[in-house]
């Protein structure tokens, strides 16, 4: 029994000076600095990115225009516990049915993805989706796989940024995630409404509708960015069979023509 004891003691005892010695050998400092120059190049690469997108797109100023659509994402946010200040939402006018997100929290929104949604919940739906990638850091996963780590710090240190910079805003704006990505922003998002006491299935409804729009060049630009729109769109329906939620809309249905008019008539 004493040898037993003296034996489990021993073991016990060079498994705890391995994993000491194990976790001395881990340089924590460098992955402290990595992991912050990593926060640093994202925050850089998506103000550099608007930036850019500033003088070349026409971004709404509006007032109006801009509460409206603040006052859609206001209630996923406050339902989700996420920071609605942490987002910075812009509108940029252009007929192309497309959102996207860029690192630092940037929502770029068109107004044609606003004027193209029949329903105010549709539109909701393809918001949380891009602030389901926000939130869950899909975005430099993403730019890291597709692009690589060294690339965007230099890019965000002023190395070769130029092309680089158009190369990550066409990433992100013209190419998808991958399915994994995209599955999970999309059940996040449905997740979102949810919680926020919002209809989730004319976000289905919106992807069917899109992935049928043959005559719709416009709209193709989501589509490329969101592959399998209809199988996306019958996983979500799939998962919302059986549950019981409330439909309460943000907007009137006046509230959400007169938006529409709006954004329309300020293209003239």
């Amino acid at each position: 029994m004493i040898n037993k004891a003296l034996v489990q003691g021993l073991i016990i005892l060079v498994l705890f000076f391995g994993m000491f010695f194990g976790l001395s050998r881990i340089d924590f400092v460098s992955l402290f600095e990595i992991k912050e120059r990593t926060a640093s190049a994202e925050n850089n690469i998506g103000d550099l990115i608007w930036n850019q997108i500033q003088e070349t797109e026409d971004v709404i100023l509006n007032d109006s225009i801009v509460k409206t659509l603040d006052k859609l994402i206001l209630p996923i946010c406050e339902a989700n516990n996420i920071e609605r200040d942490s987002l910075k939402v812009h509108i940029i006018d252009k007929d192309e049915v497309n959102a996207f997100a860029l690192p630092n929290n940037h929502l770029v929104v068109y107004t044609g993805l606003i004027e193209d949604c029949k329903k105010q919940e549709a539109l909701q739906g393809v918001l949380g989706h891009e602030i389901a990638h926000i939130q869950n850091n899909h975005v430099m996963k993403k730019l890291s796989k597709e692009i690589g780590l060294s690339v965007i710090l230099s890019a965000a240190t002023g190395g070769k940024g130029g092309e680089i910079l158009k190369e990550i805003l066409n990433t992100l704006s013209s190419t998808a995630y991958d399915r994994t990505l995209e599955k999970e922003a999309d059940m996040e998002s449905v997740k979102y409404l949810l919680e926020a006491d919002i209809n989730p299935e004319p976000m289905a409804d919106f992807m069917y509708e899109l992935s049928q729009a043959h005559d719709m060049p416009n709209a193709l630009e989501w589509i490329s960015t969101h592959p399998d729109s209809e199988a996306r769109a019958k996983y979500i329906l799939d998962y919302l069979k059986g549950k019981k939620y409330k439909k309460t809309q943000t907007l009137t249905q006046k509230e959400w023509g007169d938006y529409k008019v709006l954004i329309r008539n300020n293209k003239e």
